[in-house]
Parts: structure tokens; sequence; C-alpha cells
């Protein structure tokens, strides 16, 4: 396991260390995500939005999305 450090600037921006966005496979405009478990905090990249995706199968959501719908599953 490798540790590395890195500063934290007055505005709270932090620079990757090139290691991690190697490993990241991270590019500038990428997005990172922050995921925070206790004291712990683990970064990685996040996926692109795929919007024509989205698109197809929103339509076929919506038959899940009713009274009836939140009747039946409100105690799960």
């Amino acid at each position: 396991m490798a540790v590395l450090a890195s500063r934290i600037s007055s505005k709270g921006q932090v620079t990757i260390p090139k290691k991690v966005r190697e490993t990241l496979r991270a590019r500038p405009g990428d997005s990172v995500i922050y995921e925070i478990d206790g004291s712990a905090v683990r970064l990685r990249r996040a996926e692109p939005f795929d919007a024509l995706f989205h698109t197809s199968v929103s339509g076929t959501l919506e038959e899940w999305n009713s009274p009836e719908d939140e009747e039946a599953f409100r105690d799960l």
C-alpha cells in the first residue's frame, strides 16, 4: 500500500497526486466521488452520466410510480 500526502489550501482545495490520478485513470474535467465511512474517506472517479441511456430507460420506470405502488411498498 502506498501512502501519499497533499496539503489543503486556504480555499479547501487539494491537488490529487499524480500516482493517485493515474491509478484512478482520472483526467482533467473528470468528477470524483468521496465515500465517507466513519473517519475514513475513499476517493474514486465518477463514471460519466450516460444521458442517452437514462433517457431510453426513464420511460419504462413510470409504471412503478403510482399511489398504489407507494401504498404497497411503504413499509420496505
